[in-house]
């Protein structure tokens, strides 16, 4: 696991997070912040996943 994958693990928390909370809010903005945070976070998540398989079938 690398940083990417942690970050991105990280993101989608923070952004399911927001979403709920936009959601029982009624803010539009933040629910909208939180489905981008989560998609942001799921880009980067595949990205460390990549690195990690690249890593492991150089070794």
């Amino acid at each position: 696991m690398n940083k990417d994958r942690i970050e991105g693990s990280y993101d989608q928390a923070k952004g399911k997070v927001k979403e709920v909370a936009g959601k029982v809010t009624g803010g539009s903005k933040l629910e909208t912040e939180g489905k981008a945070d989560q998609v942001k976070g799921k880009v980067q998540n595949t990205i460390g996943g990549m690195k990690d398989s690249i890593k492991e079938a150089t070794e």
